[in-house]
């Protein structure tokens, strides 16, 4: 039996002891409800479709009663109409193409003459309504606005801020009419205007101009507010209408944002609201909160900025928790603004560090971090380094990172610093980076007045917890480097450090690490170099035997990095003559050109210094070279030197010959002596056979088709000795050689390319065609998009493992798709879409690199130039 109420229906889910029983209420009820509506029973729809929302309450599918709502909306009862909108806004979304059905109804209703029939159309207009029912209905919207009747105009103003917002091109409709909304005198007409006005301003810089001029009945609007005596009707706890003060200040703030006059006009009354406003109550607390945001954002005065900031000092001291995050969260957006009144809050900031609640302690430390400086180094380190010692694991890193970060650049001397870094490694010293640690043994090597200080504090450290891995690794160094400096004595300064040391003592510590329960391989790697540096430290030969011992025993580990170390030390025992030699001290390491680079955390204010790499950066994430499946636009300028130039400095090279190497699958020669050859200091000579440039090991570098194979040519050889980091290039990997900068400038011919129909050939030989099709974004003009179509025409066999590499100038940007297969049937054809940014409007040059294999097993790799585009599409 159906149930014939509502209420029959809620009492009889709300009886169900189980979900099983709730479903099969709800199913069976459904299936009535559905049999219901194929009978087209208008006594029980109404029943029927209150008993259908709430079944879409629970969650349960109700969209079959979709078309009924508009049957209850087509009805001329006000009851059915009220519930047939309600089940529209619930039933129904802007996608769905039963909507169109309603505008017709929704027309009819705004002209209705009952106010709250118009105003369920303009609620459910405001609610679900799609583009193209608001281009239908925006002038019915745009005639209410200019209502006598103030429910009318507050719904038409709601609704209004809809359409303005599906379709922004309707905003010049309601210009005229917003503005006259700012002189209603009632409040609810006057919020809604508000509100529509901020959509406005925040859309379109125009309307931001125009209602700029409205700043002083603005003023005049939060003036009357805030003077005016209680009134029942708009009062909450004690303040005249919150929300509308509310609405107020944040169009201001729109307002006044870069506008020293508008500024000038609204800063009295923000000094006002901000004293006189109540903060004993939420309410209160929103105004002022408000408040702030917008004197911070516009162009206010001095004075009035510190006020602010101490209303967020005040906040810091509310018992309540949402307040103390909200005051924080915006000192950390305020504190680049006016960084010493945030600086008179500092001990509240610090007491917020031992808050019970987590995010107002990560809040907390973030503003601690930011209002670091020379002069409180000291004093906010000394509680950083507190909080460290009680902080969540989760803390640890970021907050070791970033005072180390912060004692390097405020740093009042190098001991300080020092001794901040050590601190960090004993507290937290599992949290530590990897960059932290290499920053702070860097420091230790230039530091050299300071070397037997240090190495005294880590070996004291190290006597008390190995437990640490960054404190256990920075004393194995410093103990290896200056393990002679530690037994000399002398510099004994403090009663922590230890008076004595001996030969003995110091072996005895380390084989404690290794044998200890934290040694890890890194640690162990760390260990043994740290001994075999001793031997060339220390002077007692039981002790060198000792050490030897030591390291014998990890001949046979299973670790295949510290077995192999074990057996090279063991060996340069054979040779007493050069060990102290090779064993001395790491140069100093020179101190280079530092640059910021982004924090590890995105909310972090204390940017570290990078080191400057120092050509060649194998971590960038800028290739100069492009291949396929990059996911974005990279910048193919990051450096500004050319390297393969200083390579094969100033000799030309041969193009007499098409730049193709074309050779059956045979093995590669060996290229290790190929190699070695090139960094002897002799002058090389030239071969008197021709072999393949790939021999080289530069094949990777794109330069492999420099010679003519078979041609009776010979390979290019340099005519200057390789650097040092020329030898790191030819040895890199292929993904390193891929990250070498290059100027395609000068370098290969500009291939003669030809135009046909929009169409540039750039490639076609041995029956294998490549062309370009440029043609100019559509949505940004900077950009061309070339469509590279390969062909095979007559090759006689299946074209395989197709690769196309691009070099571009260094003023533009390069990004890559993958081509559409990599795999060419013969007659068959593939694309691969290359876009490039060229935002100074220059020479498009291209340096392509082409290769592919055919089932037979050619392998065929091109280079060629191409620079034919024409003017219009740069």
């Amino acid at each position: 039996m159906p149930y014939y109420r509502l209420k029959d229906l809620i009492k009889a889910i709300r009886a169900c002891k189980t979900a099983a029983d709730e479903r099969a209420v709800i199913q069976k009820e459904s299936a009535a409800i559905r049999t219901s509506f194929r009978e087209d029973n208008n006594e029980s729809r109404y029943a029927n479709v209150a008993k259908l929302l709430y079944i879409h309450m629970l969650s349960y599918p109700a969209h079959f009663g979709q078309i009924e709502c508009l049957k209850l909306v087509a009805s001329s009862r006000f009851a059915d109409k009220r519930l047939g909108y309600l089940g529209i806004m619930l039933l129904l979304d802007e996608n769905q193409e039963v909507l169109t059905l309603v505008t017709n109804s929704l027309k009819n209703d705004m002209n209705h003459s009952n106010m709250y029939i118009v105003g369920l159309a303009l609620c459910t207009l405001g609610n679900i309504s799609s583009p193209e029912m608001a281009r239908d209905l925006c002038a019915e919207v745009e005639k209410l606005l200019g209502s006598s009747n103030t429910y009318i105009r507050k719904k038409a103003a709601l609704c209004a801020m809809r359409i303005v917002r599906k379709v922004p091109e309707l905003q010049e409709n309601f210009l005229s009419r917003a503005k006259g909304l700012l002189s209603d005198r009632n409040h609810g007409v006057l919020l809604a205007g508000v509100t529509l006005i901020t959509e406005l301003c925040s859309q379109n810089t125009e309307a931001l101009q125009t209602f700029r001029k409205a700043v002083p009945l603005l003023v005049k609007h939060l003036k009357s507010l805030v003077s005016a005596g209680y009134a029942p009707e708009h009062d909450v706890t004690g303040i005249t209408d919150p929300f509308l003060q509310v609405k107020i200040l944040r169009l201001l703030r729109i307002l006044g944002k870069g506008d020293v006059e508008a500024s000038e006009t609204m800063n009295d009354i923000l000094a006002q609201v901000a004293t006189s406003t109540e903060s004993s109550k939420n309410v209160g607390n929103a105004i002022l909160y408000e408040t702030v945001l917008t004197i911070m954002e516009i162009q206010s005065e001095s004075g009035l900025r510190v006020l602010a900031i101490n209303i967020l000092g005040k906040f810091l001291t509310n018992r309540d928790n949402n307040i103390r995050y909200v005051a924080l969260t915006t000192l950390n957006k305020t504190v680049t603004i006016d960084m010493n009144a945030v600086q008179r809050h500092r001990n509240i900031i610090l007491d917020c560090l031992r808050d019970g609640d987590i995010s107002i302690r990560r809040r907390a430390l973030e503003l601690s971090f930011a209002l670091i400086n020379e002069s409180n180094v000291r004093v906010l380190t000394r509680e950083l380094l507190a909080f460290l010692e009680i902080a969540d694991n989760e803390f640890k890193q970021g907050m070791t990172t970033k005072i180390c970060i912060a004692a390097e650049r405020f740093a009042p001397n190098k001991r300080w610093h020092i001794d901040t870094v050590l601190r960090v490694l004993k507290l937290a010293g599992n949290y530590v980076r990897e960059e932290i640690l290499s920053n702070f043994i860097r420091l230790i090597a230039q530091t050299t007045e300071l070397n037997a200080y240090t190495v005294q504090k880590l070996y004291a450290a190290l006597r008390e917890d190995i437990s640490q891995e960054s404190l256990t690794l920075a004393g194995l160094w410093a103990i290896g480097e200056y393990g002679d400096i530690l037994i000399s004595g002398g510099s004994f300064e403090e009663e922590e450090l230890v008076k004595e040391v001996t030969e003995n003592e110091v072996a005895e510590l380390i084989e404690t690490i290794l044998a200890g329960p934290y040694a890890n391989q890194v640690i162990r790697e760390y260990a043994l170099t740290a001994l075999m540096k001793l031997t060339a430290r220390f002077a007692d030969p039981n002790v060198i035997r000792r050490v030897r011992a030591i390291i014998e025993q990890y001949n046979a580990s299973i670790e295949v990095e510290i077995q192999q170390r074990a057996v090279e030390y063991e060996n340069l025992f054979q040779f007493d003559a050069i060990r102290p030699s090779v064993l001395d001290r790491m140069p100093i390491p020179e101190v280079k050109e530092e640059t910021n680079r982004p924090t590890y955390d995105e909310d972090t204010t204390i940017k570290p210094r990078a080191r400057t790499h120092d050509l060649l950066d194998l971590d960038s994430d800028e290739p100069i070279v492009s291949t396929p499946g990059q996911p974005s636009i990279v910048n193919t300028g990051r450096k500004e030197i050319d390297l393969l130039a200083d390579i094969f400095g100033e000799t030309s090279i041969n193009t007499s010959a098409p730049a193709r190497t074309t050779t059956a699958a045979t093995p590669i020669p060996n290229t290790k002596d190929d190699i070695m050859n090139l960094f002897n200091t002799v002058q090389p000579t030239v071969p008197t056979t021709s072999a393949p440039l790939n021999n080289l090991g530069l094949d990777s570098l794109g330069l492999g088709g420099l010679n003519t194979s078979g041609s009776g040519g010979q390979p290019f050889v340099p005519t200057q000795p390789f650097t040092t980091m020329q030898a790191d290039i030819l040895q890199a990997t292929p993904v390193q050689q891929m990250l070498v900068p290059t100027d395609i400038n000068n370098m290969f011919p500009i291939n003669q390319a030809v135009a046909q129909s929009g169409i540039y050939v750039a490639f076609d030989k041995d029956g294998f065609n490549m062309s370009l099709q440029p043609a100019k974004d559509t949505n940004n003009p900077n950009i061309l998009n070339i469509n590279v179509i390969f062909k095979n025409t007559g090759v006689g066999a299946v074209v395989e493992n197709l690769l196309l590499k691009v070099a571009i100038p260094k003023t533009q940007k390069l990004q890559m798709e993958a081509p559409s297969s990599t795999t060419i049937t013969p007659g068959g054809t593939a694309t691969q879409l290359v876009r490039i940014a060229n935002p100074q409007k220059t020479n498009i040059r291209l340096r392509l690199r082409l290769s592919y294999e055919t089932a037979t097993g050619v392998k065929v790799d091109e280079m060629m130039e191409f620079s034919d585009f024409p003017q219009e599409l740069w």
